[in-house]
């Protein structure tokens, strides 16, 4: 019993680090020659690419610019001035003044 439990406790350990070893696959071939296409597969890139500049003659030339400040400020209007002062306050005789007079 003991040796047959040994024994799937190595093939688990052995399977569990074989398993990220075999991910581990060569580089990728660059340069390998395509697969030939058929002809439906050329007629359907060929309307699949005039599909595409369709689509883009769907778009504007020029779009209008975002400005999402341009209700706050605009360019041609001029400067507001300083804000208004605020209104002045009556002048108030305080007790510590006297009221000026003549020479004696």
């Amino acid at each position: 019993m003991r040796v047959l439990g040994g024994i799937f406790g190595v093939m688990a350990t052995v399977g569990l680090l074989a398993g990220p070893a075999a991910a581990q696959g060569g580089p990728t071939r660059y340069g390998e020659p395509d697969k030939v296409k058929t002809p439906s597969e050329i007629a359907a890139e060929k309307e699949a690419e005039r599909a595409y500049q369709r689509s883009l003659g769907n778009i504007p030339e020029r779009q209008k610019a975002s400005d999402p400040w341009g209700t706050v400020r605009s360019e041609g209007a001029p400067p507001k001035a300083a804000a208004t002062a605020p209104p002045s306050r009556p002048k108030t005789k305080s007790a510590d003044t006297k009221p000026e007079s003549g020479a004696k």
